[in-house]
């Protein structure tokens, strides 16, 4: 995940992030751990980084956090609210 479809909007929350897709009317609310995640991935962290960070402040073990991060980004692209390099 390098960043957000053009047309996909990101704002903060007090709780986490909303993400919306232009094209289609569609909000997306992620939660203060996925806000995280995207946020450091949208400023260039890669994905291992992004779960090493994950591992760091919450209490999971670096694995479920690597498998964490795949899987939100793989339903990001699914819902095609980010393009990949």
């Amino acid at each position: 995940m390098s960043r957000l479809h053009a047309d996909v909007t990101a704002c903060p929350t007090d709780d986490g992030m909303v993400l919306l897709d232009e094209r289609q009317g569609r909000y997306w609310q992620l939660n203060g751990t996925g806000a995280v995640v995207v946020q450091a991935l949208l400023d260039g962290a890669t994905l291992q980084q992004a779960a090493d960070q994950l591992a760091q402040t919450q209490p999971v073990s670096r694995e479920r956090a690597a498998a964490d991060v795949a899987a939100l980004v793989d339903q990001l692209r699914q819902a095609k609210l980010v393009t990949t390099p």
